[in-house]
């Protein structure tokens, strides 16, 4: 079992779950992140973190593409260890469906 990322993150990047990660198994793209799913020890501290509830176990149904796009771009954009202010229009963000589709970029972001 891992931790993925999903969705609600894109275009919110809330950080909250970056500085409680016991591995650092966080990446960083331009406008959300996602969880090395190799990294991640399943401690699960990250979940309840997570302003924007857009961390979930892999376990839970309907989450095969979560697993495959967190594995591809973790290998992809720099390791974030530290927390940064949530992207300035999270909180409209927040909650809108869809928001992969409409909003994902796969540049990276900063990371360290």
């Amino acid at each position: 079992m891992t931790y993925v990322v999903t969705d609600n993150c894109v275009r919110c990047k809330y950080m909250d779950c970056v500085e409680v990660c016991p591995v650092d198994c966080f990446y960083e793209g331009e406008n959300m992140l996602v969880i090395h799913p190799d990294e991640c020890i399943d401690c699960g501290v990250c979940e309840p973190e997570c302003p924007a509830d857009a961390i979930r176990p892999d376990t839970e149904p309907g989450l095969d593409k979560w697993l495959t796009i967190n594995a591809d771009y973790a290998d992809k954009w720099p390791n974030i260890t530290i927390k940064r202010d949530a992207l300035p229009d999270a909180k409209e963000m927040d909650g809108q469906e869809g928001k992969f589709e409409k909003y994902f970029s796969a540049e990276p972001g900063q990371g360290d």
